[in-house]
């Protein structure tokens, strides 16, 4: 059964609440959410209280190996001239790669992964 409802919330924007069978909820939702970009509208979804969702590449931006990177250092509490002796490199090849300027190739990922404890793919 599908049961469209529409609250006003503000004299600006409707609340539109759609309910459709579980079994093609994200389906449509994702057709939904295409039909309304395409009307050149911004898409938000909401959580059970009302509260805006957002994406962790809104929050945190765009992963990359160099942010993975920073972070697996700082979690171990290692400055890059640390990490950068453990591995036996010099610290301005660790800062290239934090700032995504030099690639992480598989055998210096193992070796970041090694130091780090974290999984070498991470890197990759």
């Amino acid at each position: 059964m599908l049961e469209v409802t529409k609250k006003q919330t503000t004299e600006e924007s409707v609340d539109i609440c759609v309910r459709v069978p579980a079994k093609d909820a994200a389906n449509i939702l994702e057709a939904s959410k295409a039909f309304w970009r395409l009307a050149g509208l911004d898409v938000r979804e909401l959580n059970e209280e009302g509260d805006e969702l957002f994406s962790i590449e809104e929050v945190l931006g765009e992963s990359s190996a160099g942010r993975l990177l920073r972070g697996a250092r700082y979690k171990e509490e290692l400055t890059q001239q640390q990490l950068a002796d453990k591995i036996g490199i010099a610290r301005r090849h660790i800062s290239e790669m934090e700032n995504d300027k030099r690639p992480i190739g598989k055998a210096m990922a193992k070796r970041l992964g090694e130091a780090l404890n974290v999984g070498y793919k991470v890197f990759l």
